[in-house]
This record gives structure tokens, C-alpha cells and sequence, in this order.
């Protein structure tokens, strides 16, 4: 897995501010900026979170540019919809040799392992069988009616992987360019940072809150899995390991803190 933050808001925690600032007082347009020095914004980001108002943080922005993730992952990024996603086609990219994203579990099991690598080869083998028969025939069909033959070929390439790619599996990998505000993202991780969400996406929203961290500190000091700023919301499903996670993500904010704006 690889994970960038490529692009953000300039400024995001005095955005945040400034917004928050036009809420609460009756600066205009052109003062809004004023005196809202990293500290001040800082200050000011940290008051909203004690007051439980969220909205002005949907101002700032992060873009991340992610891949060796699998099919798997994407199903479950995409059920947080106040976001922006474009992912590699399977209908436009042909995915000989794909790449697989092998779970810790089977990577730990040799012969469970050794069953799983299996299977990928066969799928591999089974999709380029697919893409190969379909192709033949689209480029039989289009030449007969007259189309040529360069023509024909790129044609019936894209045709051929759009419908051979109903056979790729879950563990095949992707790659995506991800955009969420910022209050998205501390919902985002409160779900997925949780010990109960599924390992990759929780090792995908750790790396993702790690790079905000070092950019905003004040906008996600509380962000993490619910247990991190109160009681574990799961019930009788929780993992019973709030204080090792509390802890967890206690030196994950201290090390991005000695890394980013904070320690400036």
C-alpha cells in the first residue's frame, strides 16, 4: 500500500478559522483573515471542537493519491459518499498480471498461501482466455462490417476487457485519487481507524489520518476511532482494548506532531 497526500487547502486550519470567525462575529469579507496567525487558527479550531461545531471544517480539503490496495478496499471507501473518488478503469486498462493483494491471515499459512496464489494465476489465466476469445470475435464482427483493420483491433480490445473484467477478484489491486473535507474525514476515521474495521481499509484510514496530522494537527487532535475521545460506541461487539488504542493513536499524533506545523 502507498499512500500521498497530493494536493490540500492552503492554510486548512486558518480556512477553518476564518469561517468559523464570520459565524461568530460580524467581521466582513476582508477581515476575516485578519490576526489568525497558525496559532490563532490553532486556538480557534481547537474552541469548535470543544463546541461540538463541525461545519466550518468541511472547508478544508484533502486529496490523496492511493494504490497496491484491492477491489475489496474500494467496495467499502466508496460507502462514504461526501467525497470524490476516481479509481483506474478495468474497462479502459487491461489487467494482464494484475497485481493481488494477499490478507495477513493466508500471507501467515503457507499452504493457505500457496491455495490463494494458485487461485490468482488461474484467474489471471481465465482473463486473458476471456479478453483473447472476445477480441477475435469483435474484430471478426467489426471488419465484416467494414471497419479497418487497426480500426477494429482497438475497438475490440475495449470491448473484449470491459466484459472479461466480470471475472477479476476481490483481491485484485487498484489504484485511486480520494478527496474528502475534513469533517468527512474525521467520520471516515472514526469508523475505520475502529479495531473492528476490516485491516486493510484500517491500515489505509491510519496512514491517511498520519499525513492530515502532519499538515492540520489542531483540525484532527481528536480524530481516530470513537474510543479515542469517549467510550467505545460498539456495545458487546467492542474489542475490550480501548486503552491499547487510546495509546496507539496517542504516539501516532506525537510523532506526526514532531514532524509537522505543531512543532514550528
Amino acid at each position: 500500500m502507498k499512500v500521498t497526500l497530493i494536493a490540500h487547502t492552503p492554510n486548512p486550519e486558518q480556512v477553518v478559522a476564518a469561517a468559523a470567525r464570520l459565524c461568530y462575529s460580524n467581521a466582513s469579507v476582508d477581515d476575516l483573515l485578519a490576526g489568525l496567525t497558525p496559532q490563532k487558527s490553532r486556538e480557534f479550531v481547537r474552541m469548535l471542537a470543544g463546541m461540538g461545531h463541525e461545519s466550518p471544517t468541511e472547508h478544508a480539503s484533502f486529496t490523496f493519491a492511493i494504490e497496491g490496495v484491492s477491489r475489496s478496499l474500494l467496495a467499502q471507501i466508496t460507502r462514504h459518499r461526501i467525497a470524490s473518488y476516481s479509481v483506474q478503469s478495468q474497462r479502459y486498462v487491461r489487467m494482464d498480471g494484475f497485481g493481488c493483494i494477499t490478507p495477513p491471515e493466508i500471507a501467515q499459512n503457507p499452504e493457505a498461501e500457496a491455495a490463494f496464489c494458485e487461485a490468482m494465476e488461474q484467474q489471471n489465466g481465465h482473463y486473458r482466455r476471456i479478453a483473447g476469445i472476445l477480441k477475435e470475435g469483435h474484430i471478426r464482427r467489426l471488419t465484416a462490417e467494414g471497419m479497418d483493420e487497426a480500426a477494429a483491433a482497438k475497438k475490440a480490445e475495449k470491448l473484449a476487457i470491459e466484459d472479461a473484467r466480470f471475472v477479476l477478484p476481490n483481491a485484485c489491486d487498484t489504484k485511486m485519487v480520494v478527496t474528502m473535507n475534513a469533517r468527512s474525514l474525521c467520520n471516515f476515521f472514526r469508523h475505520r481507524c475502529c479495531s473492528r474495521a476490516q485491516w486493510e481499509i484500517r491500515a489505509l484510514a491510519k496512514e491517511m489520518l498520519r499525513l492530515v496530522l502532519e499538515t492540520a494537527p489542531a483540525l484532527f487532535e481528536n480524530a481516530g476511532p470513537s474510543c479515542v475521545c469517549g467510550p467505545c460506541p460498539e456495545g458487546r461487539m467492542s474489542c475490550g482494548r480501548a486503552d491499547a488504542v487510546r495509546a496507539e493513536y496517542a504516539a501516532l499524533k506525537k510523532e506526526a506532531y514532531g514532524h509537522g506545523p505543531e512543532a514550528q
